[in-house]
């Protein structure tokens, strides 16, 4: 199988949240997807749990703000980068980068520290993709 080479950034897709040229930080020191959003609000659709929150998709521009909900997958305990553990939502989601499109689990945190709204870990990597850590932006979207 070709594996698809990625940089250290690049743009990606959430087609199932109408999210599209989202900034995303590739990390493999991170076993799991994290997704920066504000407002969680557990709702119900259907009878079944959802998580309903707020994204804001242009990182220069906070007033834009897309409101979006998905199934809860999952909660998970979730060690940050600093070493606190918080509990999470976790959704499932289509994740795209270029012409390449797989279902990934993304937690959803608060990431207003971070410079990137998104972070894509090993486990959304799965073994479809080879990382380039000198390298940004090299899937044409």
């Amino acid at each position: 199988m070709n594996k698809l080479v990625i940089g250290n950034l690049e743009t990606c897709n959430l087609p199932d949240l109408g999210i599209n040229d989202l900034p995303v930080r590739v990390d493999t020191g991170a076993k799991t997807s994290a997704l920066h959003v504000d407002n969680l609000e557990q709702i119900k659709v259907n009878g079944k749990p959802h998580i309903s929150f707020d994204l804001h998709p242009d990182i220069y521009n906070l007033e834009q703000v897309c409101r979006c909900s998905a199934p809860i997958y999952d909660t998970r305990k979730i060690k940050s980068s600093n070493g606190d553990v918080e509990q999470r939502y976790v959704i499932q989601t289509r994740f795209q980068l270029g012409e390449h499109i797989w279902p990934i689990e993304i937690t959803l945190s608060n990431r207003q520290d971070m410079t990137y709204l998104m972070l894509l870990g090993r486990q959304g990597m799965g073994d479809k993709v080879l990382v380039d850590p000198a390298q940004s932006f090299l899937v044409n979207s």
